[in-house]
C-alpha cells in the first residue's frame, strides 16, 4: 500500500530521517548514503495522510501547526536532508502531480495587476519593521548582500554590495536616478551621498515608504531624494539611471517584458540601467506552493532565460551579467542566525506560528542558494552599446572612489534608519 513511508523509502538516499508515527512506532528511514539526519514525530494521523497528498505544503504547515515535532535537531536539520533528496523527491508521483498543477496556474498565481501588486507588498512588507529589525542589518537592506570574501560580518556585506551596485551605475553628478522597488531607502540614500544626483524612489509599502521618507529628512536631502508610494508602472519621466534591487521577483512572468519596456522608456539615450534579482540556473519554472502562500504571493523568480528573452523584443542592450552564486545563501545564513537569537522577541511580536513558518521561510530560502538551483544575476542595460566603458577595469576604480567617499556618509546613512525606525 502506497504511503507516506513508502514515498519517504523511495526519495531519502542521502542521510537518515527518523520517524516517530502518531501511534508511536518508529520509521528509520534512508542512509543509503552518508547524509544528514533529523528525527520528527508526528502527532496525529491526520497530518501524516495530508502530507502524503501534499508533501511540499502540507508538511511546512504541519509544522507550523505544532503536527510535526522535531524530536532531534531542528526544523533546519530537516530542511538540510530536504535538500539533500531533493532530486529524487521531484520524481515522486504527488510531486508530479503538484507541479504540473502550479505550472497550469502560473499565470492566475502571478496575475500582478497593479491593485493585486499592492495587496502582495502589503501582505509581505507592511507586517512592521519592529520583526525585519531582530535579523537584518543596521540599513535595512532586504536583498542579496555582496561578500567579497565569504567571511565579512552582514553590514560589511551590505555595504559592499551598495559599493558594488553604485559602480555599475557609473554615476555621474547632476545626474537622475529611479529607485525601483526602494523599501526602506538605504540604497537611494548611499547613492545619493556617493554622487551628486537626484533619487526618486518608488514602493508599494506604506510602511517602508514612511521610513524612507523621514530618513531623507534627518539627513536633510529630501530636496534631491524623494520617495513616492507609486507602482513602477506609473512612473512617468525619464532617468539617466534605473536601479532595481529584489523588485523583479515581484513582477510575474507574463509582465517581464513590460517590465523591461518601461525600463526602456523611462531611461535617458545614454542611460544605463541595473537589475538584480533572484534567478536560477534551471529552466522557467514554479514559486512553491509554501512560499507563494504564506511568503510572497504573487512572487516568481524569472530564470536568466526568459529574462534575457523578455530584454530582447526591447532594443536594451544586455551591457553586463554577473551571476552572484552563493553570495544570498550566505545572506540568509546571518539572517537565520540572528532571527533565532531574537527568536523570543519575534514571538512576543508575531506569535509562535508566525515564527515557525518564518523558520521556515529563512532556512528554505538559504538552502535554495546553497543545495539548490538558485542564484541572483545582476543585469546592466542600456539604449547605447557603448553606455558604459567597454570593459570592467571601470567598477574597480569607481568602487575604489566610493570606498574613500564612505568615510564621509556611510555611518549617518545608517544611523538613520535606527533614528527613523525608532520614532
Amino acid at each position: 500500500m502506497y504511503s507516506l513511508y513508502s514515498l519517504l523509502d523511495k526519495t531519502i538516499k542521502k542521510g537518515r530521517l527518523t520517524i516517530t508515527d502518531a501511534k508511536g512506532v518508529v520509521h528509520s528511514i534512508g542512509g543509503v548514503e552518508p547524509g544528514p539526519e533529523a528525527a520528527i514525530r508526528f502527532t496525529n494521523r491526520a497530518a501524516e495522510l495530508k502530507i502524503l497528498l501534499n508533501p511540499e505544503l502540507n508538511a511546512a504547515e504541519a509544522y507550523m501547526d505544532g503536527h510535526l515535532v522535531m524530536d532531534s535537531g531542528s526544523i533546519h536539520d530537516l530542511i538540510v536532508l530536504f535538500y539533500a533528496n531533493k532530486r529524487q523527491f521531484d520524481r515522486s508521483p504527488s510531486q508530479i502531480f503538484w507541479n504540473g498543477l502550479f505550472r497550469g496556474l502560473r499565470r492566475f498565481h502571478q496575475n500582478n495587476v497593479l491593485s493585486r501588486s499592492r495587496a502582495n507588498v502589503k501582505a509581505h512588507y507592511d507586517i512592521g519593521e519592529d520583526l525585519y529589525r531582530l535579523f537584518l542589518d543596521q540599513d535595512m537592506q532586504y536583498s542579496c548582500a555582496y561578500f567579497a570574501e565569504g567571511t565579512e560580518t552582514l553590514e560589511r556585506a551590505q555595504t559592499l554590495k551598495k559599493r558594488h551596485i553604485a559602480a555599475k551605475l557609473n554615476l555621474k553628478d547632476g545626474q537622475k536616478v529611479l529607485d525601483i522597488g526602494c523599501g526602506w531607502g538605504g540604497l537611494a540614500l548611499y547613492l545619493a551621498h556617493a554622487a551628486d544626483v537626484e533619487v526618486v524612489g518608488v514602493t508599494l509599502s506604506e510602511r517602508q515608504l514612511a521610513v524612507a521618507r523621514r530618513r531623507a529628512e534627518i539627513l536633510g536631502v529630501s530636496d534631491r531624494v524623494t520617495f513616492e508610494l507609486i507602482d513602477y508602472r506609473e512612473v512617468t519621466g525619464r532617468f539617466d539611471r534605473i536601479v532595481s534591487v529584489g523588485m523583479l521577483e515581484h513582477v510575474g512572468a507574463q509582465y517581464l517584458k513590460p517590465y523591461f519596456l518601461t525600463v526602456r522608456d523611462r531611461l535617458t539615450p545614454d542611460g544605463v540601467a541595473m537589475i538584480h534579482s533572484i534567478s536560477t540556473k534551471a529552466p522557467p519554472g514554479i514559486t512553491g506552493p509554501f512560499i507563494r502562500k504564506y511568503i510572497f504571493p504573487g512572487g516568481y523568480a524569472p530564470s536568466l532565460s526568459e529574462t534575457v528573452a523578455a530584454i530582447e523584443p526591447t532594443g536594451l542592450w544586455l551591457l553586463d551579467c554577473e551571476i552572484l552564486r552563493c553570495h544570498y545563501g550566505y545572506t540568509l545564513q546571518h539572517w537565520r542566525t540572528r532571527f533565532l537569537e531574537n527568536r523570543e522577541a519575534a514571538v512576543k511580536i508575531m506569535g509562535e506560528r508566525f515564527c515557525r513558518m518564518w523558520e521556515l521561510y529563512l532556512s528554505i530560502a538559504e538552502r535554495v542558494f546553497l543545495q539548490g538551483s538558485s542564484h541572483v544575476f545582476q543585469l546592466q542595460l542600456g539604449r547605447e552599446r557603448d553606455a558604459v566603458p567597454i570593459t570592467r577595469d571601470y567598477l574597480t576604480r569607481e568602487e575604489a572612489r566610493f570606498a574613500v567617499r564612505e568615510s564621509d556618509f556611510l555611518d549617518r546613512v545608517v544611523a538613520s534608519a535606527k533614528q527613523a525606525l525608532d520614532e
